[in-house]
């Protein structure tokens, strides 16, 4: 059984219950897994694998819970960079639609691969358009040849503009398929063990795109085999319109009509929401994946991310698509997170706050998001959205997934009177080291799993000719 022992970090945040941050720490794992954590001086003085970790702050792996990466494909495209979330969407179904499964390899990898170099060492994606040969199978193939910790979705879209949704039905499937699929990547794939590099979830896209009875059997499904559900949620006003105008009912009130309050269920956005409804995703087990950059890019809204909190609702952060961020950055996006809380607590309502003192009085100090919450929310706060206890934290059972980031870089450079704050108020930031399951995926700066550069070139021609398909 291989062994890993990484030491001599300048700092080292474990996240553990008493969120202890070691100088000098250290950590010894095997087989994938922590065994000890603390000074370096305490533990094993050997391994298969030393990693001298002078000179850096060293974090627990990042998770990111909700992810397009497809998406990838489509960056910057002019035709979607100056519109909200139903247009932008009109502007790309066809596109996503004509994508190969070569595409979208490359696409996994090149995705997969930035988030690695920002720190992240488990990411979920949200793959919802099959139509065009494309399968999850090669997203998952991608994922094991980088070697993140990869949780996907099946996800689905199968209510066209014929029947009333915002998809054109040559994107869309037959429900039967998609359930009889659901069944086979599930029986195929899914790992429920600890320190699992690989896990299924069922994902209708959204409330505009799927039937009620889609979203009823695919969580039938999904609870027979014990794997999570997903989708979208309370994103826009646009999507409120629909489901008010639909079905009578605002997208969390239609959401526990169909049995989808559950602690097996998180949403991603949840940005319109009322304080009842807040109330609801708490006393159900719901979490909430948060996206910062994509709202904002979209002009979706703020969500209430402290309000959540203070709640007891399970809040992880995600990149989103690619296109509705243009970049796969995770401790960007924790970051965008810490900023974006703060723009909201000087907001008038219902953006912000009902109250008329100002931003410096002292009694307003707990509205402020730290930067420590931030780094929270990109790890355990993830970690319990997807359902894992093995990650999100560097303690003894857990999984040896961490990053690390060189303090001597121009970007720290006046911040180490806080070197973990500095993880958020400067940057952005390079990973020196992001190891997954107890092996480098960066090291020294550089990803060391794949050939990248063969690889984006791979990717700008698919690109490219997704792009000429908008002109």
């Amino acid at each position: 059984m291989a062994t890993l022992l990484a030491k001599n970090a300048d700092i080292l945040v474990t996240m553990d219950g008493a969120r202890r941050e070691i100088a000098g720490g250290g950590i010894f794992a095997r087989d994938g897994m922590i065994e000890a954590v603390g000074l370096s001086e305490t533990l094993p003085a050997s391994a298969d694998r030393v990693i001298d970790l002078s000179g850096h702050v060293v974090l627990p792996g990042l998770v990111n819970c909700h992810h397009h990466l497809d998406q990838t494909l489509t960056r910057n495209l002019p035709a979607a960079q100056n519109t909200n979330l139903f247009r932008w969407l009109k502007a790309h179904y066809r596109i996503w639609g004509a994508r190969t499964p070569e595409a979208s390899r490359t696409a996994t990898l090149v995705g997969l691969a930035e988030l690695a170099l920002s720190g992240c060492t488990t990411a979920f994606d949200h793959a919802y358009v099959f139509r065009n040969g494309c399968r999850v199978d090669d997203q998952i193939a991608a994922a094991r040849e980088i070697g993140m910790r990869f949780m996907v979705s099946r996800g689905s879209m199968s209510l066209g503009e014929s029947r009333g949704g915002l998809p054109p039905d040559s994107c869309v499937e037959l429900e039967d398929d998609i359930l009889a699929d659901s069944e086979r990547v599930i029986g195929a794939y899914h790992d429920a063990a600890p320190g699992s590099m690989l896990q299924i979830a069922l994902a209708p896209c959204s409330p505009f795109s799927v039937s009620a009875e889609l979203m009823r059997e695919s969580a039938t499904i999904a609870r027979r085999h014990k794997v999570r559900l997903h989708t979208h949620l309370a994103e826009t006003i646009d999507e409120e319109r629909y489901t008010l105008e639909r079905f009578g009912k605002r997208p969390v009130a239609y959401m526990e009509e169909l049995g989808w309050l559950g602690d097996d269920v998180w949403f991603a956005h949840a940005v319109h929401v009322k304080d009842h409804e807040i109330g609801c995703f708490a006393g159900s087990g719901v979490g909430v994946c948060h996206c910062p950059s994509s709202n904002m890019r979209l002009a979706s809204g703020i969500a209430p991310v402290k309000a959540y909190r203070r709640a007891g609702v399970k809040v992880g952060l995600g990149v989103d698509g690619s296109a509705s961020n243009d970049g796969n950055h995770m401790l960007g996006e924790a970051r965008q997170a810490m900023l974006l809380a703060r723009l909201q607590i000087s907001l008038r309502p219902p953006e912000g706050p009902d109250t008329a003192l100002s931003t410096s009085d002292p009694s307003r100090d707990p509205e402020w998001m730290t930067a420590r919450e931030a780094l929270e929310l990109a790890t355990l706060g993830g970690a319990s959205v997807l359902g894992r206890d093995d990650i999100g934290a560097l303690e003894p059972g857990k999984c040896a997934d961490f990053t690390a980031f060189r303090l001597d870089d121009l970007a720290f450079a006046g911040g180490l009177s806080d070197p973990v704050a500095a993880c958020l108020f400067t940057g952005p930031h390079r990973a020196g080291w992001t190891v997954v399951h107890g092996k480098p995926v960066v090291e020294r700066g550089a990803i060391i799993t794949i050939d990248l550069p063969a690889v984006i070139a791979e990717h700008n021609r698919h690109a490219a000719r997704l792009a000429a398909l908008s002109s």
